[in-house]
């Protein structure tokens, strides 16, 4: 089986809180890319942004303006291709039927694809706290102070242990300790924004990456032929 994997791209309601930073049809183009060369594309996760609103707490709002301001890119994502997984951004998304995780069989080879939110340990057990530094965020963006909007989200990056040396970062650890106790061969998370490719024994982790912020990266699997490549640029 031949998969694709995109996370994080933070799609919003336009102006300065949408964190995507993408044209819409040249990022259609990519997903016609996808759509051509992989039987599946994985949507896992953070792929709408609704935590930034004006005043906090209004996600189910915030999902559909953002859906509203990317209408082509929502009507593309639900083709049957697409096989979403809600992140902690878009976690509103449970409501409406987009699972946590999904776990595959291909080719003798068990993949457990979760966004890896649950992993970081102020997101799982300081919700609350946890969105509350998003919103801040949001207001950081809007009153232009970009500098103070980097420099919290390299220390949130330093707090979360996330590290592309894979014997540093304690991210990975986590969810490779999970996928142990599951059984799972290959491990893909999103998340940290870091695309990454780490053997941890017999088993594999991967990161999708970001495709925010202007940036783009995915992920090729190829369960029959035994690849799993890291891709950072179209």
């Amino acid at each position: 089986m031949q998969i694709a994997v995109i996370s994080d791209l933070h799609l919003g309601r336009r102006g300065p809180t949408d964190g995507f930073g993408h044209d819409d049809a040249e990022f259609l183009r990519f997903l016609t890319f996808l759509e051509v060369n992989f039987e599946h594309v994985v949507l896992l996760g953070d792929i709408w942004e609704t935590l930034t609103g004006t005043l906090p707490g209004d996600q189910a709002g915030e999902l559909d303006a953002a859906k509203a301001a990317h209408p082509e890119l929502a009507a593309r994502f639900r083709r049957k291709k697409y096989l979403h997984v809600h992140g902690n951004h878009d976690l509103v998304s449970r409501y409406f039927g987009v699972p946590e995780e999904i776990t595959l069989r291909a080719n003798g080879v068990r993949l457990l694809f979760t966004h890896g939110h649950q992993g970081d340990p102020l997101v799982s057990d300081r919700q609350s706290a946890s969105e509350l530094g998003v919103w801040l965020g949001g207001w950081l963006r809007r009153l232009r102070l970009g500098s103070v909007y980097r420099l919290a989200s390299t220390l949130d990056s330093v707090r979360g242990g996330f590290s592309l040396d894979a014997t540093r970062c304690s991210f990975q650890r986590a969810w490779m300790g999970r996928a142990a106790r599951r059984d799972v061969d290959v491990m893909v998370t999103g998340h940290t924004h870091l695309a990454t490719r780490a053997e941890h024994g017999e088993r594999l982790y991967l990161n999708s990456g970001s495709c925010s912020e202007g940036q783009l990266s995915y992920l090729a699997l190829d369960t029959r032929r035994g690849n799993y490549t890291v891709h950072r640029e179209f």
